[in-house]
């Protein structure tokens, strides 16, 4: 069984090895600079690295089911900082492009952390487990676009990668010291390994559920904070990139939700949490579209949308944790892999609606995907309530 200081140890890891994903967002505009590029194709290193974290996702965390999950955290946490790295080290735009696919393909280890949490909790606490490391995830996520952007305003954008790949250094000799042992009931092949995914979205209907939902939600928020560096960095406000990371503080602060999230989700009836997070985000939404000059309305939707986020992913997490005990880590793949491919296609969205018609666009599009979220839970639970 896990102790509390082991919990709040994999939430520290968690949050900082996942915000290698994300110190990219608000460096867009001095690598734009750097490169000689315009802000929206340095945009793109946005969600290449998150496509990378799609594969690793897909290729990696499955063998958590096959492989002892220490050593592959360890091993895969040590390819991060050479991928960190050769960004840091980075002379040409392309060379860029590929460390950062690279860098989200190696930045997997908190889904290998979650099942591992997961695994080693009891029945009743195990939604609490999640959501401490989730929150820890989550603070990682969002203070990670505050201290990018301060170290890159006073440092360069390149300091940032050399100060990630050294935190990475420190974290595996953490996690070597503390982190328990974990191992898996799967003994067969690799290709049995994955073929065994394709039968679980067959016969789960609520991973089914969960992974397109998580899917719209995740390029929801992925399409904000990379379009919102773009909206802050121009007129009105003419914001720097010290300025605009500042306001992943406001995000992070939205993070402490995670832990109340997870232990309701730990009820009879998880799915009503989801409603909660459309709503959130709902009003998220028209708070941005109506801020105007009037910033104190684009912080309190900053903090709404992250809630509102946690949660969909959170409750969703906790579901599908309860299916197969013993293939969290290929649900889990299946669940996070979508909902990262979802990341990707959203921030590609949020930058075409915003070249294509600026915020006002970006404000619509995204309205139209949440009431699309909220139709697709509708369906399901009818289906559910016809069974």
């Amino acid at each position: 069984m896990l102790k509390r200081a082991d919990i709040l140890l994999m939430a520290f890891c968690t949050g900082l090895i996942v915000a290698n994903i994300y110190y990219c967002q608000p460096l867009v505009i001095l690598i734009a600079k750097d490169f000689n590029l315009t802000e929206t194709n340095a945009g793109k290193i946005t969600y290449l690295t998150q496509i990378g974290y799609a594969l690793g996702l897909f290729l990696l965390v499955p063998l958590g089911d096959m492989f002892e999950r220490k050593k592959q955290i360890l091993v895969i946490t040590g390819l991060a900082i050479f991928a960190l790295l050769i960004a840091a080290l980075s002379r040409s735009f392309f060379i860029l492009e590929a460390a950062s696919v690279l860098i989200g393909t190696c930045s997997i280890v908190p889904q290998l952390i979650l099942p591992l949490a997961a695994n080693l909790s009891s029945d009743e606490n195990r939604g609490a487990n999640i959501g401490m490391i989730m929150s820890g995830l989550l603070v990682g996520i969002l203070a990670s676009r505050a201290v990018s952007g301060s170290i890159g305003f006073w440092l360069g954008w390149r300091a940032v990668y050399y100060i990630a790949a050294a935190i990475c250094g420190l974290l595996i000799f953490l996690m070597a010291k503390r982190f328990p042992q974990s191992f898996p009931s799967f003994k067969g092949s690799y290709k049995a390994l994955m073929g065994s995914m394709f039968g679980y979205i067959k016969t789960q209907p609520a991973l089914r559920e969960t992974s397109l939902i998580n899917f719209l939600a995740f390029a929801i928020i992925s399409a904000f904070w990379t379009t919102m560096v773009l909206f802050l960095a121009n007129p009105p406000f003419n914001f720097q990139t010290l300025q605009i990371g500042l306001f992943g503080i406001a995000g992070a602060a939205g993070a402490l939700a995670a832990p109340l999230v997870g232990k309701l989700s730990d009820g009879s009836n998880p799915r009503k949490n989801l409603m909660i997070g459309f709503i959130l985000q709902l009003v998220s939404m028209a708070l941005f579209y109506f801020t105007g000059n009037h910033l104190y309305l684009f912080v309190i939707g900053i903090v709404l949308i992250d809630i509102g986020q946690q949660a969909i992913h959170v409750t969703n997490q906790t579901r599908i944790y309860m299916l197969i005990p013993e293939a969290r880590n290929r649900l889990n793949t299946i669940f996070m892999s979508v909902s990262f491919i979802g990341a990707s296609c959203g921030s590609a969205l949020g930058l075409w609606l915003w070249a294509q018609g600026g915020w006002a666009l970006f404000c619509y599009g995204m309205t139209g995907i949440i009431i699309l979220n909220i139709l697709i839970y509708q369906f399901y639970g009818k289906k559910k309530s016809n069974n």
